[in-house]
């Protein structure tokens, strides 16, 4: 199985990180896309020490650089195209 998580909530830390470590214990192959303010995710160290895990992460870069403007993404820049390239080759999207 793998699953993506669609992260647009800033919210979603608390939620993302015990899911995505689930993934990982259980050798669930998973990936995350970062948009709207849930790009602001991506600031918080246990976020980023949890993609380690995600056969691929992308955040939207209008998102990006709406909310965390001339800051460096420390994921792949990617776009909505990138999101629906994402979802096609995945089983379940979760969104936070």
């Amino acid at each position: 199985m793998k699953i993506m998580f669609e992260v647009s909530s800033r919210d979603a830390a608390n939620v993302l990180v015990p899911l995505a470590r689930a993934c990982d214990r259980n050798a669930v192959t998973w990936s995350c896309f970062f948009t709207g303010d849930g790009v602001e995710t991506l600031a918080r160290e246990e976020v980023l020490a949890t993609m380690v895990g995600a056969a691929k992460a992308a955040a939207c870069e209008v998102s990006w650089e709406r909310h965390m403007g001339g800051k460096a993404c420390p994921v792949e820049i990617g776009s909505q195209t990138n999101n629906s390239a994402m979802v096609g080759d995945i089983d379940k999207v979760i969104s936070l």
